[in-house]
Protein backbone atom coordinates (compact mmCIF):
# COMPACT_ATOMS: atom_id res chain seq x y z
CA UNK A 1 0.00 0.00 0.00
CA UNK A 2 1.32 3.38 -0.95
CA UNK A 3 1.60 5.77 1.95
CA UNK A 4 1.95 9.54 1.74
CA UNK A 5 2.66 12.20 4.31
CA UNK A 6 0.57 15.36 4.04
CA UNK A 7 1.16 18.71 5.70
CA UNK A 8 -1.14 21.67 6.09
CA UNK A 9 -1.35 22.51 2.38
CA UNK A 10 2.40 23.10 1.92
CA UNK A 11 4.28 20.36 0.04
CA UNK A 12 7.52 19.25 1.58
CA UNK A 13 10.68 19.69 -0.51
CA UNK A 14 11.90 16.35 -1.82
CA UNK A 15 14.99 14.94 -0.19
CA UNK A 16 16.18 13.35 -3.42
CA UNK A 17 17.83 15.45 -6.13
CA UNK A 18 15.63 16.49 -9.02
CA UNK A 19 16.02 14.08 -11.95
CA UNK A 20 17.91 15.70 -14.80
CA UNK A 21 19.08 18.59 -12.65
CA UNK A 22 22.54 17.16 -12.06
CA UNK A 23 25.19 19.36 -13.67
CA UNK A 24 22.81 22.27 -14.20
CA UNK A 25 23.50 25.74 -12.90
CA UNK A 26 21.89 26.99 -9.73
CA UNK A 27 19.47 29.07 -11.80
CA UNK A 28 18.39 26.11 -13.94
CA UNK A 29 18.06 23.80 -10.91
CA UNK A 30 15.93 26.33 -9.08
CA UNK A 31 13.71 26.73 -12.11
CA UNK A 32 13.34 22.94 -12.43
CA UNK A 33 12.25 22.79 -8.79
CA UNK A 34 9.40 25.16 -9.59
CA UNK A 35 10.73 28.11 -7.65
CA UNK A 36 11.71 31.59 -8.78
CA UNK A 37 15.45 31.82 -9.26
CA UNK A 38 17.42 34.73 -7.83
CA UNK A 39 21.11 34.10 -8.21
CA UNK A 40 24.26 36.16 -8.22
CA UNK A 41 26.84 34.92 -10.70
CA UNK A 42 30.51 35.64 -10.08
CA UNK A 43 31.78 33.33 -12.79
CA UNK A 44 31.57 35.96 -15.52
CA UNK A 45 34.08 38.15 -13.72
CA UNK A 46 36.67 35.36 -13.81
CA UNK A 47 35.70 33.73 -17.10
CA UNK A 48 38.46 32.71 -19.49
CA UNK A 49 38.41 34.88 -22.60
CA UNK A 50 37.49 33.17 -25.83
CA UNK A 51 39.62 32.83 -28.94
CA UNK A 52 37.52 35.54 -30.62
CA UNK A 53 38.48 37.92 -27.83
CA UNK A 54 42.20 37.37 -28.30
CA UNK A 55 41.92 37.45 -32.10
CA UNK A 56 40.29 40.88 -32.06
CA UNK A 57 42.48 42.20 -29.25
CA UNK A 58 45.71 41.03 -30.90
CA UNK A 59 44.77 42.47 -34.29
CA UNK A 60 43.81 45.79 -32.70
CA UNK A 61 47.03 46.12 -30.72
CA UNK A 62 49.11 45.21 -33.78
CA UNK A 63 47.36 47.89 -35.82
CA UNK A 64 47.90 50.48 -33.07
CA UNK A 65 51.64 49.72 -32.91
CA UNK A 66 51.87 49.64 -36.70
CA UNK A 67 50.11 53.01 -36.80
CA UNK A 68 52.49 54.55 -34.27
CA UNK A 69 55.48 53.45 -36.36
CA UNK A 70 54.00 54.94 -39.52
CA UNK A 71 52.99 58.18 -37.78
CA UNK A 72 56.57 58.50 -36.56
CA UNK A 73 57.84 58.03 -40.09
CA UNK A 74 55.31 60.23 -41.90
CA UNK A 75 55.03 63.16 -39.47
CA UNK A 76 58.70 64.04 -38.83
CA UNK A 77 58.99 66.73 -41.50
CA UNK A 78 55.69 68.44 -40.77
CA UNK A 79 56.43 68.32 -37.02
CA UNK A 80 59.83 69.90 -37.56
CA UNK A 81 58.38 72.61 -39.79
CA UNK A 82 55.76 73.28 -37.11
CA UNK A 83 58.46 73.89 -34.45
CA UNK A 84 57.53 70.68 -32.61
CA UNK A 85 60.74 68.81 -33.23
CA UNK A 86 61.01 65.70 -35.33
CA UNK A 87 59.08 63.61 -32.78
CA UNK A 88 56.29 66.04 -31.89
CA UNK A 89 53.56 64.27 -33.88
CA UNK A 90 54.68 60.83 -32.74
CA UNK A 91 54.77 61.78 -29.05
CA UNK A 92 51.30 63.29 -29.28
CA UNK A 93 49.92 60.19 -30.99
CA UNK A 94 51.72 57.97 -28.48
CA UNK A 95 50.01 59.83 -25.65
CA UNK A 96 46.62 59.19 -27.25
CA UNK A 97 47.47 55.49 -27.58
CA UNK A 98 48.51 55.34 -23.92
CA UNK A 99 45.09 56.75 -23.03
CA UNK A 100 43.06 54.76 -25.53
CA UNK A 101 44.39 51.22 -25.03
CA UNK A 102 43.78 51.08 -21.23
CA UNK A 103 40.40 52.73 -21.80
CA UNK A 104 39.57 50.00 -24.32
CA UNK A 105 40.42 47.33 -21.75
CA UNK A 106 38.33 49.07 -19.10
CA UNK A 107 35.34 49.24 -21.46
CA UNK A 108 35.89 45.56 -22.32
CA UNK A 109 35.59 44.63 -18.65
CA UNK A 110 32.10 46.16 -18.37
CA UNK A 111 29.10 43.91 -19.18
CA UNK A 112 26.73 45.04 -21.89
CA UNK A 113 23.93 45.60 -19.37
CA UNK A 114 25.82 48.68 -18.17
CA UNK A 115 25.72 50.25 -21.64
CA UNK A 116 22.05 49.39 -22.16
CA UNK A 117 21.16 51.54 -19.17
CA UNK A 118 23.27 54.46 -20.41
CA UNK A 119 22.64 54.39 -24.15
CA UNK A 120 20.45 57.50 -24.12
CA UNK A 121 22.96 59.34 -21.94
CA UNK A 122 25.91 58.64 -24.27
CA UNK A 123 23.87 59.61 -27.32
CA UNK A 124 22.66 62.81 -25.66
CA UNK A 125 26.13 63.92 -24.56
CA UNK A 126 27.58 63.30 -28.02
CA UNK A 127 24.78 65.24 -29.74
CA UNK A 128 25.08 68.11 -27.25
CA UNK A 129 28.84 68.44 -27.88
CA UNK A 130 28.27 68.41 -31.64
CA UNK A 131 25.64 71.13 -31.20
CA UNK A 132 28.25 73.26 -29.41
CA UNK A 133 30.51 72.86 -32.44
CA UNK A 134 28.04 74.21 -34.99
CA UNK A 135 26.11 76.69 -32.82
CA UNK A 136 28.68 78.33 -30.54
CA UNK A 137 32.06 80.05 -30.88
CA UNK A 138 33.65 76.92 -29.38
CA UNK A 139 33.54 75.32 -32.82
CA UNK A 140 36.76 75.37 -34.86
CA UNK A 141 36.91 75.19 -38.67
CA UNK A 142 39.76 73.29 -40.33
CA UNK A 143 40.07 72.90 -44.13
CA UNK A 144 36.48 74.08 -44.61
CA UNK A 145 34.98 71.63 -42.08
CA UNK A 146 33.60 72.93 -38.80
CA UNK A 147 34.00 69.68 -36.93
CA UNK A 148 36.25 70.44 -33.95
CA UNK A 149 35.59 71.91 -30.53
CA UNK A 150 38.12 73.96 -28.56
CA UNK A 151 37.94 73.53 -24.78
CA UNK A 152 40.95 75.38 -23.39
CA UNK A 153 44.10 73.65 -24.61
CA UNK A 154 42.14 70.57 -25.74
CA UNK A 155 40.80 70.19 -29.29
CA UNK A 156 38.50 67.27 -30.04
CA UNK A 157 36.02 65.98 -32.64
CA UNK A 158 32.59 65.35 -31.07
CA UNK A 159 31.49 63.65 -34.31
CA UNK A 160 33.74 60.72 -33.36
CA UNK A 161 31.86 60.41 -30.08
CA UNK A 162 28.60 60.45 -32.07
CA UNK A 163 29.76 57.17 -33.66
CA UNK A 164 30.07 55.56 -30.21
CA UNK A 165 26.70 56.93 -29.14
CA UNK A 166 25.02 55.67 -32.30
CA UNK A 167 26.25 52.08 -32.06
CA UNK A 168 25.10 51.75 -28.43
CA UNK A 169 21.80 53.56 -28.89
CA UNK A 170 20.88 51.78 -32.13
CA UNK A 171 21.64 48.40 -30.57
CA UNK A 172 19.33 49.18 -27.64
CA UNK A 173 16.42 50.49 -29.72
CA UNK A 174 16.56 47.83 -32.42
CA UNK A 175 16.86 45.03 -29.87
CA UNK A 176 13.73 46.26 -28.10
CA UNK A 177 11.79 46.59 -31.35
CA UNK A 178 13.08 43.42 -32.99
CA UNK A 179 9.55 41.98 -33.39
CA UNK A 180 8.20 45.18 -34.97
CA UNK A 181 10.79 45.90 -37.67
CA UNK A 182 8.53 44.76 -40.50
CA UNK A 183 6.57 48.01 -40.14
CA UNK A 184 7.81 51.33 -41.55
CA UNK A 185 6.69 53.44 -38.54
CA UNK A 186 8.66 51.26 -36.13
CA UNK A 187 11.74 51.29 -38.38
CA UNK A 188 11.73 55.08 -38.78
CA UNK A 189 10.70 56.10 -35.24
CA UNK A 190 12.65 56.99 -33.15
CA UNK A 191 15.65 56.10 -35.33
CA UNK A 192 14.86 58.72 -37.95
CA UNK A 193 14.51 61.75 -35.63
CA UNK A 194 17.30 60.87 -33.18
CA UNK A 195 19.94 59.36 -35.49
CA UNK A 196 18.98 61.74 -38.31
CA UNK A 197 19.25 64.71 -35.98
CA UNK A 198 22.72 63.73 -34.78
CA UNK A 199 23.91 63.14 -38.34
CA UNK A 200 22.36 66.44 -39.40
CA UNK A 201 24.40 68.29 -36.78
CA UNK A 202 27.56 66.81 -38.28
CA UNK A 203 26.38 67.75 -41.76
CA UNK A 204 25.95 71.37 -40.64
CA UNK A 205 29.72 71.38 -40.12
CA UNK A 206 30.19 70.39 -43.80
CA UNK A 207 31.94 67.11 -42.94
CA UNK A 208 30.39 64.91 -45.62
CA UNK A 209 32.94 62.11 -45.10
CA UNK A 210 31.96 61.60 -41.46
CA UNK A 211 28.27 61.85 -42.43
CA UNK A 212 28.74 58.96 -44.88
CA UNK A 213 30.35 56.81 -42.16
CA UNK A 214 27.57 57.65 -39.66
CA UNK A 215 24.90 56.83 -42.23
CA UNK A 216 26.64 53.53 -42.97
CA UNK A 217 26.53 52.70 -39.26
CA UNK A 218 22.76 53.24 -39.20
CA UNK A 219 22.19 51.12 -42.31
CA UNK A 220 24.49 48.39 -40.95
CA UNK A 221 22.60 48.36 -37.66
CA UNK A 222 19.29 47.97 -39.49
CA UNK A 223 20.73 45.10 -41.52
CA UNK A 224 22.01 43.18 -38.51
CA UNK A 225 18.72 43.83 -36.69
CA UNK A 226 16.90 41.90 -39.42
CA UNK A 227 15.14 44.68 -41.33
CA UNK A 228 13.84 43.44 -44.68
CA UNK A 229 16.10 43.95 -47.68
CA UNK A 230 13.33 45.72 -49.59
CA UNK A 231 13.06 48.32 -46.87
CA UNK A 232 16.84 48.67 -46.68
CA UNK A 233 17.02 49.20 -50.45
CA UNK A 234 14.54 52.07 -50.20
CA UNK A 235 16.52 53.63 -47.35
CA UNK A 236 19.81 53.33 -49.27
CA UNK A 237 18.21 54.91 -52.34
CA UNK A 238 16.92 57.83 -50.27
CA UNK A 239 20.32 58.33 -48.62
CA UNK A 240 22.08 58.22 -51.99
CA UNK A 241 19.72 60.87 -53.36
CA UNK A 242 20.44 63.06 -50.35
CA UNK A 243 24.20 62.65 -50.84
CA UNK A 244 23.86 63.74 -54.48
CA UNK A 245 21.90 66.83 -53.44
CA UNK A 246 24.49 67.77 -50.78
CA UNK A 247 27.26 67.39 -53.35
CA UNK A 248 25.53 69.53 -55.98
CA UNK A 249 24.90 72.44 -53.62
CA UNK A 250 28.57 72.56 -52.52
CA UNK A 251 31.00 74.00 -55.12
CA UNK A 252 34.01 72.47 -53.34
CA UNK A 253 32.52 68.97 -53.36
CA UNK A 254 31.31 69.40 -56.92
CA UNK A 255 34.81 70.20 -58.18
CA UNK A 256 36.27 67.11 -56.49
CA UNK A 257 33.52 64.80 -57.73
CA UNK A 258 33.67 66.09 -61.31
CA UNK A 259 37.44 65.76 -61.32
CA UNK A 260 37.10 62.19 -60.07
CA UNK A 261 34.43 61.26 -62.63
CA UNK A 262 36.17 62.90 -65.59
CA UNK A 263 39.63 61.73 -64.65
CA UNK A 264 41.00 65.23 -65.32
CA UNK A 265 41.87 66.70 -61.98
CA UNK A 266 43.41 70.10 -61.44
CA UNK A 267 46.99 69.18 -60.60
CA UNK A 268 47.80 72.57 -59.06
CA UNK A 269 44.50 72.76 -57.20
CA UNK A 270 42.06 70.13 -56.00
CA UNK A 271 43.97 67.27 -57.64
CA UNK A 272 47.28 67.92 -55.92
CA UNK A 273 46.73 65.60 -52.96
CA UNK A 274 45.24 62.64 -54.85
CA UNK A 275 47.85 62.87 -57.59
CA UNK A 276 50.79 62.86 -55.19
CA UNK A 277 49.18 60.01 -53.30
CA UNK A 278 49.38 57.93 -56.47
CA UNK A 279 52.97 59.10 -57.03
CA UNK A 280 53.89 57.81 -53.56
CA UNK A 281 52.26 54.43 -54.17
CA UNK A 282 53.97 54.10 -57.55
CA UNK A 283 57.37 54.97 -56.08
CA UNK A 284 57.07 52.15 -53.52
CA UNK A 285 56.85 49.33 -56.03
CA UNK A 286 56.67 45.84 -54.57
CA UNK A 287 59.14 46.09 -51.68
CA UNK A 288 59.06 49.84 -50.95
CA UNK A 289 61.82 52.40 -50.58
CA UNK A 290 62.41 51.51 -46.93
CA UNK A 291 60.93 52.66 -43.66
CA UNK A 292 61.56 56.39 -43.17
CA UNK A 293 62.74 57.00 -46.75
CA UNK A 294 59.55 58.51 -48.16
CA UNK A 295 59.93 61.53 -50.42
CA UNK A 296 56.24 62.40 -50.47
CA UNK A 297 56.29 63.34 -46.78
CA UNK A 298 58.72 66.19 -47.54
CA UNK A 299 55.76 68.58 -47.91
CA UNK A 300 54.70 67.06 -51.23
CA UNK A 301 51.70 65.16 -49.86
CA UNK A 302 49.26 67.01 -47.58
CA UNK A 303 47.91 65.05 -44.58
CA UNK A 304 50.67 62.46 -45.00
CA UNK A 305 50.26 61.28 -41.40
CA UNK A 306 46.47 61.47 -41.45
CA UNK A 307 44.07 60.85 -44.33
CA UNK A 308 46.83 59.77 -46.73
CA UNK A 309 48.96 57.67 -44.42
CA UNK A 310 48.16 54.63 -46.59
CA UNK A 311 50.11 56.29 -49.43
CA UNK A 312 53.17 56.57 -47.16
CA UNK A 313 52.76 52.91 -46.19
CA UNK A 314 52.69 51.94 -49.85
CA UNK A 315 55.73 54.09 -50.61
CA UNK A 316 57.95 52.94 -47.74
CA UNK A 317 56.78 49.32 -47.37
CA UNK A 318 55.65 48.72 -50.95
CA UNK A 319 52.90 46.47 -52.19
CA UNK A 320 53.77 43.89 -49.53
CA UNK A 321 53.20 46.34 -46.68
CA UNK A 322 49.94 47.59 -48.20
CA UNK A 323 48.62 44.04 -48.63
CA UNK A 324 49.58 43.14 -45.07
CA UNK A 325 47.59 46.12 -43.83
CA UNK A 326 44.58 45.07 -45.89
CA UNK A 327 44.82 41.53 -44.52
CA UNK A 328 44.88 42.86 -40.95
CA UNK A 329 41.55 44.58 -41.51
CA UNK A 330 40.21 41.42 -43.12
CA UNK A 331 41.24 39.45 -40.03
CA UNK A 332 39.53 42.08 -37.87
CA UNK A 333 36.35 41.66 -39.92
CA UNK A 334 36.55 37.88 -39.44
CA UNK A 335 36.85 38.40 -35.68
CA UNK A 336 33.76 40.62 -35.69
CA UNK A 337 31.77 38.08 -37.70
CA UNK A 338 32.79 35.23 -35.40
CA UNK A 339 31.63 37.21 -32.38
CA UNK A 340 28.31 37.94 -34.12
CA UNK A 341 27.83 34.25 -34.89
CA UNK A 342 28.65 33.26 -31.31
CA UNK A 343 25.66 35.06 -29.80
CA UNK A 344 21.93 35.27 -30.42
CA UNK A 345 21.41 38.28 -28.18
CA UNK A 346 19.86 41.02 -30.40
CA UNK A 347 21.66 43.87 -28.63
CA UNK A 348 25.05 42.20 -29.04
CA UNK A 349 24.54 41.33 -32.70
CA UNK A 350 23.52 44.86 -33.66
CA UNK A 351 26.30 46.48 -31.64
CA UNK A 352 29.07 44.25 -33.01
CA UNK A 353 27.77 44.60 -36.55
CA UNK A 354 27.61 48.39 -36.25
CA UNK A 355 31.18 48.63 -34.95
CA UNK A 356 32.35 46.35 -37.77
CA UNK A 357 30.73 48.60 -40.39
CA UNK A 358 32.27 51.62 -38.67
CA UNK A 359 35.87 50.44 -38.34
CA UNK A 360 36.33 48.08 -41.28
CA UNK A 361 34.07 50.08 -43.60
CA UNK A 362 35.88 53.33 -42.83
CA UNK A 363 39.24 51.64 -43.42
CA UNK A 364 38.28 50.52 -46.90
CA UNK A 365 36.73 53.91 -47.72
CA UNK A 366 40.01 55.61 -46.76
CA UNK A 367 42.05 53.16 -48.85
CA UNK A 368 39.66 53.55 -51.80
CA UNK A 369 40.12 57.33 -51.65
CA UNK A 370 43.92 57.01 -51.76
CA UNK A 371 43.63 54.60 -54.71
CA UNK A 372 41.28 57.10 -56.44
CA UNK A 373 38.42 54.63 -56.42
CA UNK A 374 36.35 57.24 -54.57
CA UNK A 375 36.43 61.05 -54.45
CA UNK A 376 38.37 62.68 -51.62
CA UNK A 377 36.14 62.41 -48.53
CA UNK A 378 38.51 63.29 -45.69
CA UNK A 379 38.07 60.23 -43.45
CA UNK A 380 41.08 58.89 -41.49
CA UNK A 381 42.38 55.33 -41.55
CA UNK A 382 41.19 53.75 -38.26
CA UNK A 383 43.91 52.96 -35.69
CA UNK A 384 46.59 54.17 -38.15
CA UNK A 385 46.07 57.88 -38.90
CA UNK A 386 47.18 60.53 -36.45
CA UNK A 387 44.44 62.14 -34.39
CA UNK A 388 43.44 61.63 -30.78
CA UNK A 389 39.64 61.73 -31.06
CA UNK A 390 39.51 59.14 -33.84
CA UNK A 391 41.98 56.79 -32.15
CA UNK A 392 40.42 56.90 -28.68
CA UNK A 393 36.81 56.53 -29.83
CA UNK A 394 37.72 53.71 -32.21
CA UNK A 395 39.41 51.87 -29.35
CA UNK A 396 36.33 52.45 -27.19
CA UNK A 397 34.13 50.98 -29.94
CA UNK A 398 36.36 47.91 -30.18
CA UNK A 399 36.31 47.70 -26.38
CA UNK A 400 32.51 47.40 -26.51
CA UNK A 401 32.88 44.41 -28.82
CA UNK A 402 35.59 42.88 -26.63
CA UNK A 403 33.25 43.22 -23.67
CA UNK A 404 30.62 41.17 -25.48
CA UNK A 405 33.20 38.52 -26.37
CA UNK A 406 34.47 38.46 -22.77
CA UNK A 407 31.12 38.69 -20.95
CA UNK A 408 28.47 36.74 -22.88
CA UNK A 409 25.31 38.77 -22.29
CA UNK A 410 22.15 37.42 -20.70
CA UNK A 411 20.08 36.34 -23.67
CA UNK A 412 16.80 38.16 -23.78
CA UNK A 413 13.57 36.21 -24.09
CA UNK A 414 13.14 36.14 -27.85
CA UNK A 415 9.99 34.05 -27.63
CA UNK A 416 7.90 36.97 -26.31
CA UNK A 417 6.14 38.57 -29.28
CA UNK A 418 4.96 42.19 -29.22
CA UNK A 419 1.54 43.27 -27.99
CA UNK A 420 -1.16 42.17 -30.41
CA UNK A 421 1.02 39.54 -32.08
CA UNK A 422 0.08 35.85 -31.83
CA UNK A 423 0.81 34.79 -28.29
CA UNK A 424 1.50 38.32 -27.15
CA UNK A 425 -0.48 40.56 -24.77
CA UNK A 426 -3.88 41.41 -26.21
CA UNK A 427 -3.84 38.58 -28.74
CA UNK A 428 -6.95 36.44 -29.17
CA UNK A 429 -6.66 32.94 -27.85
CA UNK A 430 -6.74 30.22 -30.48
CA UNK A 431 -8.28 26.89 -29.48
CA UNK A 432 -6.01 23.94 -29.92
CA UNK A 433 -6.88 20.32 -30.53
CA UNK A 434 -6.86 18.03 -27.54
CA UNK A 435 -4.66 15.07 -28.17
CA UNK A 436 -4.24 13.73 -24.64
CA UNK A 437 -6.76 10.96 -23.86
CA UNK A 438 -8.75 10.95 -20.64
CA UNK A 439 -6.67 8.29 -18.91
CA UNK A 440 -7.51 7.29 -15.38
CA UNK A 441 -4.84 6.88 -12.73
CA UNK A 442 -4.26 3.52 -11.04
CA UNK A 443 -6.38 4.69 -8.09
CA UNK A 444 -9.38 5.37 -10.29
CA UNK A 445 -9.40 9.16 -10.09
CA UNK A 446 -9.84 10.87 -13.47
CA UNK A 447 -6.77 12.81 -14.61
CA UNK A 448 -7.43 16.32 -16.01
CA UNK A 449 -6.77 16.67 -19.70
CA UNK A 450 -3.37 18.11 -20.68
CA UNK A 451 -1.62 17.22 -17.42
CA UNK A 452 1.37 14.93 -17.12
CA UNK A 453 0.99 11.42 -15.80
CA UNK A 454 2.27 10.77 -12.30
CA UNK A 455 2.30 7.40 -10.56
CA UNK A 456 2.99 6.79 -6.94
CA UNK A 457 5.73 4.34 -6.08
Amino acid sequence: MAMSTRSSGVPRSPSRPIPGARGLSARAAATAAGGRAATISLGRSFAVESGNYFLLLGTTLFLVIFGLVMVLSSSTIDSFNGNQGFFGGFLRQGMYAVIGVPLMLVVASVPSEFWKRRAWLVMGVAAALQLLVVATPLGVEVYGNRNWIQLGPVTAQPSELVKVGLVIWLALILARKRHLLTSWPHVLIPIGPVAGGAIGLVLLGSDLGTVIILTSIVIGALFFAGVRMRMLAIIVAAVSLGAIVMTVISPNRMVRVLGFLNGTTDYEGSGWQSTHGLYALAAGGVFGVGLGNSKAKWSWLPAADNDYIFAIIGEELGLIGAVVLLLLFVVMAIAFIRIIRSTNDPFSRVLVGSVMVWVVGQAFVNIAVVLQLLPVLGVPLPLMSSGGSALITTLVGIGLVLGIAKHPPIIEDQSSPPPGAPGGPGAQSVPTARTTPNVRTPHGAPRPRGTARSYRP
